[in-house]
C-alpha cells in the first residue's frame, strides 16, 4: 500500500472527509468526531486491494501504524476500500476476519473496529430505511478506534447510550431527500441508497 497519495486516492479521501464533516459531524451522528477532525488526528488510509488476504495485510499495516503512533498525532484511522467489498454481506465476512486479525495481533481491548458501508443495513431494518444512513459511508470503510479514546469520550458524554436513538430520530427527520441533499456519496454519484 503506497503512502504517497495519488490523484485517485486523493478523491477517495476528499469524498470521505466531506462525508465525515457534512454527515457525521454536521448531523452530530458521533459527538466525538469533531474534536479529532479539528485537531487533524484522523488518518485516511486508502487501499486499492480487493482480495481478503491482501486487504488483511494492509489492515495489519494500518493497525501496526496506529499502535506505533501517539494518539495526539493519530487518534483514529479510516481504512477505505474503494475498489472492493461492494457487497455488504461480503464486507461483513471481511469484518469478521478483520476482528480475528485484531485478536491475533493482541489488540483486543486496545483497538476496536467499527464498520461503515455505502449499503449498510442494520439487522432489524429494511434495506431502504433512512436510519441505515447513520452508518453509510461513500466507500466500504473500517474505522479503527482506540479503546482509550472511546472511554474518554464516553466519560465526557454522560448519555453515550442515547446516541443511537438520537441518530435514528435525526435520520427520520432528515428523510431520504435530506440525506441525498448532503451530497456525501462517492464522487460522481449521490449518497448511495438502495433503489
Amino acid at each position: 500500500m503506497s503512502h504517497s497519495v495519488d490523484p485517485a486516492d486523493a478523491v477517495v479521501i476528499e469524498d470521505t472527509r466531506r462525508w465525515l464533516r457534512r454527515a457525521v459531524i454536521g448531523l452530530n451522528l458521533c459527538p466525538f468526531a469533531k474534536s479529532v477532525d479539528v485537531k487533524d488526528q484522523v488518518h485516511y488510509a486508502v487501499t486499492r486491494n480487493v482480495g481478503f488476504k491482501d486487504l488483511l495485510a494492509d489492515l495489519k499495516q494500518e493497525l501496526d501504524a496506529l499502535a506505533a503512533t501517539d494518539a495526539a498525532v493519530r487518534d483514529t484511522t479510516l481504512f477505505i476500500i474503494p475498489d472492493g467489498l461492494t457487497d455488504f454481506f461480503e464486507f461483513n465476512d471481511f469484518l469478521a476476519q478483520a476482528n480475528r486479525l485484531l485478536a491475533k495481533l493482541g489488540h483486543e481491548g486496545v483497538f476496536q473496529i467499527a464498520s461503515l458501508h455505502p449499503h449498510y443495513q442494520f439487522a432489524d431494518a429494511a434495506a431502504d430505511a433512512v436510519t441505515n444512513c447513520t452508518n453509510r459511508s461513500p466507500y466500504p470503510t473500517l474505522h479503527l478506534l482506540r479503546e482509550d479514546s472511546i472511554d474518554r469520550a464516553v466519560k465526557a458524554f454522560p448519555h453515550a447510550e442515547a446516541i443511537f436513538e438520537t441518530n435514528m430520530r435525526t435520520m427520520e427527520r432528515l428523510g431520504h431527500s435530506g440525506w441525498e441533499a448532503l451530497e456525501v456519496g462517492a464522487s460522481g454519484g449521490p449518497a448511495q441508497l438502495p433503489r
